[in-house]
């Protein structure tokens, strides 16, 4: 092996380590289970170690990785079409214990909110407002154009305020916190800042 094969091979190990968090993340957000996402991100690594020659060293790793890591999942909910589902969370419900902080249940709340998003409008809004990713990456992700990247964003942020404020979530306080300082509030100010800052 050259050196400067040897200097790509170590840069390639270090940016696919670097991604691994990021990777978990959207990983978690699409399947919903850390279990799951583990498997996910595994399998992603796998790919990307085994496509190595197929990646240009100097283009977006990330974005790369992202991309095997989503044609990965809905390749396997393909190939699961007979699993139970808990779309809902009614099931797993029974099993989680409610946590004491409220801050907490605001996010499980935005959570739930964020599963009834249709999946485009989800991964939208994960790789975007969560990841951090400008808008031209997240299109390149998801194979679309910018422009319908920003538009699933858009319509994303709508619903879930919708979702939020409509009442459809089960409430889970038993009484009422200071609505001007919301989780809501929080996280939708961050995703509007990376959206808007890239």
């Amino acid at each position: 092996m050259s050196k400067e094969e040897d200097n790509d091979d170590r840069i390639f190990k270090r940016d696919l380590l670097a991604s691994l968090p990021n990777l978990r993340a959207f990983a978690v957000s699409l399947t919903g289970r850390h279990d799951k996402a583990d498997d996910l991100v595994q399998d992603t690594i796998m790919k990307a170690w085994a496509n190595q020659k197929s990646f240009t060293a100097g283009t977006n790793m990330r974005a790369w990785l992202f991309t095997i890591l989503r044609n990965e999942f809905y390749s396997q909910m393909r190939k699961r079409g007979r699993e139970v589902q808990d779309s809902d969370g009614l099931f797993s419900e029974r099993f989680s214990v409610h946590p004491e902080q409220y801050g907490r249940l605001d996010l499980q709340d935005f959570r739930a909110a964020l599963d009834k998003l249709p999946d485009d409008q989800r991964e939208a809004i994960v790789l975007v407002g969560a990841a951090g990713f400008a808008y031209e990456e997240a299109a390149e992700i998801c194979g679309c154009a910018v422009g319908t990247i920003k538009s699933r964003v858009a319509r994303g942020r709508v619903a879930l305020e919708t979702i939020l404020t409509d009442g459809s979530l089960p409430s889970r306080r038993d009484h009422e916190t200071d609505a001007s300082k919301s989780a809501l509030d929080s996280i939708m100010g961050d995703v509007e800042h990376l959206s808007r800052g890239r």
